[in-house]
């Protein structure tokens, strides 16, 4: 092959990976392609610079840090939220992991402020939008129709929330998660003041707005909540 074609070839597989990595957060699997395109022209490339593993890698340790600098907010501006960030937090939130796929989830989405006070009692909510997270107890019958499974919509509820939590903070909004459930006079109060059915139980409350507060991150990580293989088992060094 001549010096000529090589350089085509190449110019074409770089172009190629130029315009997957565009799409990347959408099309994750055409992305992987690129990378191999990549690959195999790498022993022409500079230095062996692999743009598509960069690229890759990026957005992986952007996700990281989004989970390791969320932080509760409790202090709101009064700047509202645009509908388009509720919905984008909405889908993050159905996004999460549902045993059986049965998606038992309720989400309500509140700006009234007469239904914020009196959801509030006495610690007044300052935050310009409130979701709840409700579990629908009557999804819990599998596609046959007959066979029920646990009450795994606390575990999906609660997986909900905290993709809510962290597409808040992506979104550059601030949120903390006020508890509900277990707490049945909790659950009593939201579920008059909401309408909930019998089948809706609220989970929690997210309280979600802009931050007028920069709380310090918290370091939670800690060994000793570690074990390997059993109980009390050791990392190997």
């Amino acid at each position: 092959m001549t010096s000529m074609k090589k350089t085509v070839i190449l110019q074409s597989k770089t172009n190629f990976l130029f315009t997957l990595s565009i799409n990347y957060k959408m099309k994750k699997s055409l992305f992987a392609f690129a990378v191999v395109l990549l690959s195999l022209g790498s022993c022409n490339a500079p230095n062996g610079e692999n743009q598509g593993s960069s690229a890759g890698n990026a957005d992986n340790q952007a996700a990281i840090e989004n989970i390791m600098t969320r932080s509760s907010i409790r202090h709101f501006k009064e700047q509202p939220v645009e509908q388009e960030k509720i919905d984008i937090m909405l889908k993050a939130a159905m996004a999460a992991p549902t045993a059986v796929n049965l998606q038992p989830w309720h989400f309500i989405v509140i700006t009234d402020k007469a239904i914020m006070k009196a959801l509030s009692g006495p610690s007044p909510a300052n935050a310009p939008l409130l979701i709840a997270v409700c579990g629908n107890t009557d999804k819990n019958v599998l596609p046959d129709g007959k066979t029920k499974v646990p009450d795994f919509w606390v575990e999906d509820a609660s997986a909900a929330t905290e993709n809510l939590l962290l597409a808040a903070h992506a979104l550059g909004l601030g949120a903390v998660w006020t508890a509900a459930y277990p707490a049945m006079d909790r659950v009593e109060v939201i579920a008059k003041v909401l309408g909930c059915p019998k089948n809706i139980v609220p989970l929690a409350v997210v309280r979600i707005g802009y931050p007028d507060e920069e709380p310090k991150i918290k370091n939670k990580f800690k060994e000793e909540n570690i074990s390997y293989n059993r109980y009390g088992g050791k990392k190997k060094q």
